[in-house]
Parts: C-alpha cells; structure tokens; sequence
C-alpha cells in the first residue's frame, strides 16, 4: 500500500510540475501574473488561480469590494433587538478565497515576512487555540488579497516589510534589497 501511495504521490508532483510549467509558458510577459509570484507562498498555479478567477482587478474602484468580491468582507447577523456576531460572509468566489487562503498558509510557514508576523502578532495570545490560529490565517488570507489587489491595480512587484519605510518616504537600502539592518 506504501508503495502504491508513493507512487500516486510522485505521478501529482509531476502533474503539479507540469502545469507549472504551462502556467509559465502561457502566461511569459504578463506583468501581473510576474508581480503576484512576487508574493510570498504565491507561485504560478496560485497566481495562474487568482487572475483566472478574478478577471480583471482593475475594475474594482477600491480594495473593499475586491475583499467583498473575494469572500473577505465582514457579516453580522441580526433581527430586531437581537445581534449575532460578526463572521465572514463568504457570498464571494470560493475559488479566489481558497487560493488565497492556501498562499497564506505558505507565507506563514515561511521565515521572515508581514504575512508571518501578522499571524503571529494574532496568535501570541494563546498559540495553542485552533479556533485563534484558524482566525490569523483567515485575517491573513485578506491581507494577501488585498496586497495582491494593490501589486496588480498599481503594476509594481511587491516589496517586502514596506511597512518599515522611513516617514519620508524613502526606504533603507537594507529594507529594499530585503535584507536586515545590523546595528
């Protein structure tokens, strides 16, 4: 059974591998498609995913309705007095939601960046809690769609930890090229 297993295991890796591969032939000179594998856990079936399920970004007018579009957006249920709570609506593209949702869970398992510290300033609370690391993951995946709304709507790569450039608007070349300062 192991080896059967294996077997089916290494015939998806190179199914995996192939369209890989398609996607980059396919899509070669496509600027947006090359700004989303900028992303980290972004590769190209995801990136293939999210133009294929989005359309066109640019005719969203503001980051919110591509989170609406997405499934992203906030829901409260409620009857006359009576408040429930929010959660997500979920009334969007299951699709786009999940490719998200799946390039978030990669960038958190990577080493260093917004995505990971995000889920981790969520988490710090009780990391042990599923149902909070299920919620970081979540809010996650929205961060990842709305940065891939703005790399695509503004046509620039994404940079990573943008949210440590100086209050003048310039970067440190340390922060730029993706390195680390050292004191």
């Amino acid at each position: 059974m192991f080896r059967v297993t294996l077997k089916r295991y290494q015939e998806l890796n190179q199914l995996r591998a192939s369209i890989e591969e398609r996607a980059e032939q396919v899509l070669a000179g496509n600027e947006a498609f090359e700004h989303l594998k900028t992303l980290p856990g972004v590769g190209p079936v995801i990136a293939l995913t999210i133009l294929a399920e989005a359309g066109d970004v640019k005719r969203f007018a503001y980051h919110r309705q591509f989170l609406k579009y997405c499934g992203f957006d906030l829901a409260k249920q409620q009857s006359g007095n009576q408040r429930g709570r929010e959660q997500l609506s979920k009334r969007g593209n299951a699709r786009l939601r999940l490719a998200f949702w799946l390039a978030g869970a990669g960038a958190v398992r990577m080493r260093e960046n917004s995505f990971r510290d995000k889920y981790e300033r969520y988490i710090k609370a009780d990391p042990k809690n599923a149902d909070l690391r299920r919620k970081a993951l979540t809010a996650v995946a929205a961060k990842m769609a709305r940065v891939a709304y703005s790399i695509v709507k503004t046509n620039q790569p994404y940079r990573q930890f943008f949210e440590q450039a100086l209050p003048s608007g310039s970067i440190p070349h340390s922060v730029a090229v993706g390195a680390h300062a050292t004191p």
